[in-house]
């Protein structure tokens, strides 16, 4: 389907609905009181530019909405990929013609089967919006047309715009033939995001998340180090050793200059893990203080607090994003930390996690400090002074981040659930599913960090061989969290070739089966047909009722 501009248009205000005709022509304007929305097409580069202007009237959703002519209508039977709003949760999947069903971003319309050799005859469509867009986008397919919604909301209150003109999105529509879903979904994505942030190296190593779960210290981690560290010595690329949760006072709480009695100095010891031949990684959570601490150490006040819920800072305040970027320098480039990985900040804004956002990623009835800006606007410029602070040569990785809103300002982003140390069927589900479906974006909006291998003894390495060997070999970055001593020598070697492979990340993979299943078992890996076992004889170990 070529873009062209929407039949249809509908501005939802606080308090009512308006819809009109857009006129055939590249822009059309529509006047409602203090309300100016418009639409301009280029027809040259292929986009679509919303933009509304308002005074005083609270702004909520806008909807557009494509009638298909005939020629547009697809004919044959088709199947419909949306993306997440932020990560996957195991259940990324191709389904057929859901009229109701809302899709973030960007969804890809296909027929046929990836598993299909021949491509001839293959047709992908592609609908979406560029990456970082002004409002939170989700889309919907039936057999008459397709419809974009655009959530304008502050919170879960209207945005008042003060005469200020809010750029909503830019929508592209893209025709692909002759190629695998795969190959589209791949081409569309590059479209989205026309300036990703990629790291400068390949960005691989171990995190101690999925072993300790929170339970370290200072030598615990120097003896992580040292297993990667020994594992990798000789590779050109230098792996990273990644602290998670655990080294802070609170568990998964502020404040972050102050540690636990396990971590004396966290100067000191990036300093030895870096001796030790790593480079040294930590995780924080930046919007929390349910202790209420940080009014003595930093200076917080009330108004800091999210008016949804005051355990959690609210980013649009001036003040928390000076506080954020202070935490970022400290950890960047006072302690010497090489890579942030920052996490729960979806959960902590909007109140639940993706999982359950349903149609709207937050409830009704309250909005940030400032009013005058939409919930996606507030959530990039946090992205973004995390990234302006730690500077250029820090990574950053988001984990619960909203992978249309940090595409182009953050190296990695981690685009399904937790996997597992001690339950395989999470990480097959987890893992596996959000591996195959979000790969389409790894090296376009960022490097798609799957998640890790979880080694502890309690799953068996017949199982974490095989997803130790997928995500070596589909160029995207590979984490173990390896609990010491659980290894013998030929795993060791193992997952030591796994490293190399990752430390270079060339290699070019796809999921082949993905149009028939939530978990592929048949990949493409530089040419080659590899074919997993994620099951053991029993089947899925999900059924609750017993």
């Amino acid at each position: 389907m070529k873009l062209r501009n929407p039949d249809l248009l509908t501005l939802y205000t606080a308090d009512e609905a308006f819809t009109d005709r857009v006129a055939n022509a590249p822009g059309s304007i529509f006047v409602r009181g203090d309300i100016e929305l418009s639409t301009t097409l280029y027809e040259q580069a292929g986009t679509l530019a919303v933009k509304v202007r308002a005074d005083s009237t609270p702004l909520t959703w806008i909807r557009l909405r494509w009638n298909f002519t005939e020629e547009e209508r697809r004919a044959e039977p088709v199947k419909i990929l949306g993306d997440h709003w932020e990560r996957g949760y195991g259940d990324l999947v191709w389904r057929g013609i859901e009229p109701g069903r809302m899709m973030p971003w960007y969804i890809l319309v296909s027929n046929g089967s990836d598993a299909c050799p021949d491509t001839a005859g293959r047709r992908t469509e592609g609908f979406g919006v560029r990456v970082r867009p002004g409002a939170i986008c989700a889309w919907q397919y039936d057999g008459a047309g397709v419809t974009l919604w655009a959530d304008v909301r502050c919170g879960g209150e209207g945005v008042i715009l003060k005469n200020r003109t809010l750029s909503v999105c830019t929508v592209l529509f893209r025709d692909y033939e002759n190629m695998t879903a795969f190959a589209a979904g791949r081409a569309f994505c590059t479209e989205m995001c026309p300036d990703p942030c990629l790291p400068k190296h390949p960005v691989y190593g171990s995190n101690n998340w999925y072993y300790a779960y929170g339970n370290s210290s200072h030598d615990e981690i120097l003896g992580d180090t040292k297993i990667v560290a020994e594992q990798c010595r000789g590779l050109d690329n230098i792996p990273y050793m990644v602290i998670d949760d655990g080294w802070q006072k609170w568990n998964t709480d502020a404040p972050w200059t102050v540690t636990n009695e396990r971590f004396s100095d966290m100067k000191a010891l990036a300093g030895e893990m870096r001796a030790s031949g790593v480079r040294p990684g930590i995780w924080v959570r930046y919007l929390v203080d349910g202790h209420r601490e940080l009014a003595a150490t930093e200076g917080a006040d009330e108004s800091w607090r999210l008016a949804r819920d005051a355990d959690y800072l609210d980013p649009s305040h001036p003040a928390v994003l000076d506080y954020v970027a202070r935490i970022t320098r400290m950890i960047a480039h006072d302690w010497g930390y090489e890579l942030i990985k920052h996490d729960y900040s979806t959960f902590d804004l909007f109140g639940t996690w993706g999982l359950h956002f349903g149609d709207k990623i937050t409830k009704n009835g309250w909005h940030f400090y400032d009013r005058g800006r939409t919930s996606a606007e507030i959530v990039v410029d946090f992205y973004r002074t995390i990234r302006e602070a730690a500077g250029e040569d820090c990574v950053i990785i988001g984990c619960n981040t909203i992978p249309h809103l940090c595409a182009g300002l953050h190296e990695l982003n981690r685009t399904g659930d937790d996997t597992s140390g001690f339950e395989w069927d999470r990480t097959r589900k987890m893992g596996v599913n959000t591996l195959a479906f979000r790969l389409i974006q790894n090296g376009a909006f960022y490097m798609a960090d799957a998640d890790c291998v979880g080694i502890t003894g309690a799953i068996g390495w017949e199982y974490n061989r095989q997803w130790l060997d997928v995500l070596a070999r589909t160029g995207s970055p590979l984490f173990v969290s390896c609990k010491p001593g659980v290894l013998n020598a030929d795993e060791l070697a193992e997952l030591k070739a796994a490293w190399a492979v990752n430390a270079v990340q060339k290699n070019v993979a796809r999921p082949v089966d993905w149009m028939e299943t939530e978990t592929p078992a048949l990949w493409e890996i530089d040419g080659e047909l590899v074919r997993y076992n994620w099951y053991n004889e029993l089947g899925a170990e999900t059924f609750r009722g017993r």
